[in-house]
């Protein structure tokens, strides 16, 4: 597969404050990528940079082999930032139009409206008449006019309703099995869990973690076997290595372990009667507290580069 990005061994400081330090990696075609970290993190620096808004103090940003600067670059990338920010005076349509102008090969106002659910009624009114839900919608198909081969989007489902969303990022997954590259940052854990392939991690300006949501998480997080047996097997089970902690409520034993499957292999070897069995892995928001907490506690030696 082709790079699309490559952040290598980037560093941007402001006077004598490093925004990022040291931050490397790249991100392939048709890939998903989340870029997640507390405010301050170094996320919109790096952002910037990937965009050619701002020039890092040492390494190297290239968008397809190229300066994120070059025209024909711009001419494959698409942007949603997260500050809703429209041309007044004219109608959504007028708008749409003059930036399918400026690229090469655009797609089509059908196909716009395809992907965004953009109506027909919306796109006869003014963008400074619109709600804020609507210039959202505005300005993804805005990010889509130029058919990109790179997005990127900067919370994009701020201030979207339920459905709105799930529109969102179901364009989202489409336009990634279309071979379009994707990255997004947000503070809803549970999209980046759910839509990313990768999830890039910043603190303190560095990379922490980079890997796919259930790597991370199977190295940072608990691991528990869930199921419904007797009580009088909580002790017995206990007594295994396999066996971490055991929890017993409701006629419900939850086991904590590092080795799922040898869980498994327990329960079935020594016929304890399990029923409705199943396995939990911890959420991203444990990983997400425990790799951006002060340094101090998580040391640098336990980042997931």
């Amino acid at each position: 597969m082709k790079e699309v990005v490559q952040v290598q061994h980037v560093t941007k400081a402001f006077k004598d404050k490093a925004a990022v330090q040291d931050a490397s990696f790249t991100i392939q075609q048709g890939e998903i990528v989340a870029l997640l970290g507390p405010n301050g993190a170094g996320k919109t620096t790096t952002i910037s940079m990937i965009l050619g808004l701002i020039k890092p103090s040492a390494g190297e940003v290239k968008l397809f082999g190229k300066s994120p600067t070059d025209k024909e670059v711009r001419e494959r990338m698409g942007t949603m930032l997260q500050e809703v920010s429209v041309m007044d005076g004219l109608k959504v349509r007028e708008l749409l139009d003059l930036f399918r102008h400026y690229y090469p090969n655009p797609l089509s106002l059908q196909e716009l409206i395809a992907l965004t659910g953009l109506t027909q009624t919306e796109l006869h009114i003014r963008v400074e008449k619109l709600s804020g839900g609507q210039k959202r919608r505005l300005n993804f198909a805005l990010s889509l006019a130029g058919n990109p081969d790179l997005l990127l989007f900067d919370e994009p489902t701020v201030g979207m309703d339920i459905t709105s969303r799930q529109r969102f990022w179901q364009t989202i997954r489409a336009l990634s099995e279309q071979g379009k590259t994707i990255m997004f940052t947000t503070h809803y854990l549970q999209e980046a869990d759910e839509i990313a392939k990768r999830i890039v991690l910043f603190n303190r300006g560095k990379v922490v973690a980079d890997d796919t949501p259930a790597a991370i998480k199977a190295r940072i997080t608990k691991s528990f076997v869930t199921f419904n047996a007797n009580q009088e097997w909580v002790k017995l089970l206990n007594g295994f290595p396999e066996v971490i902690h055991i929890y017993e409520q409701d006629g419900i034993i939850r086991i904590e372990t590092e080795d799922t499957d040898a869980v498994l292999g327990l329960l079935f070897r020594e016929n304890v009667g399990a029923r409705n069995i199943r396995i939990e892995q911890g959420k991203l928001d444990e990983v997400f507290e425990r790799l951006t907490t002060d340094m101090k506690e998580v040391g640098q030696d336990e980042a997931l580069v």
